[in-house]
């Protein structure tokens, strides 16, 4: 047992703090099908925009409904950045870790993207355009959170 507060932490993994999803009908098709390690969107019934996050409301064309679709659950990292000082002393050794925005396979157009800790890899070797496949950490039976890790070995 440890005496941080944000429990047994690992180095390059930001732990989670939240134990609970608290979704909303929005967003509890996505927490559903983490738990089943699948990666779902929805996507707009009108014109086929991918909304993530969940919005009631499309930001193209203004249409409320949605259909959920499974993605293949890999992507490519569009932007990140490397965090190299805790925010709390009790995150001294978790860092470095990296936090990335992952553009999405299976979206269209400029793709639906993601905002994650990229685990398992090496902070200094991850780079933008690096291909990643998703991880879930499974927090407890109500929650699993989404997390990638690059596809080869970088380094």
């Amino acid at each position: 047992m440890t005496d941080n507060p944000f429990g047994d932490v690992q180095p390059g993994v930001f732990p989670t703090i939240l134990t609970e999803t608290h979704a909303d009908e929005s967003t509890q098709p996505f927490w559903d099908a983490a738990k089943q390690n699948r990666l779902v969107a929805p996507r707009c019934t009108n014109c086929g925009t991918f909304r993530l996050p969940p919005e009631a409301i499309c930001f193209e064309c203004q249409h409320r409904e949605v259909e959920w679709v499974e993605l293949p659950g890999t992507g490519t990292i569009f932007s990140r950045i490397i965090v190299r000082h805790p925010l709390h002393p009790g995150l001294a050794p978790v860092v470095p870790y990296v936090v990335g925005v992952v553009e999405l396979d299976g979206t269209q157009g400029a793709g639906a993207r993601m905002l994650v800790n990229i685990i398992d890899c090496d902070p200094e070797a991850i780079a933008i355009g690096d291909r990643v496949q998703i991880a879930f950490e499974h927090v407890n039976e109500e929650m699993s959170v989404p997390r990638f890790r690059p596809t080869e070995r970088q380094g």
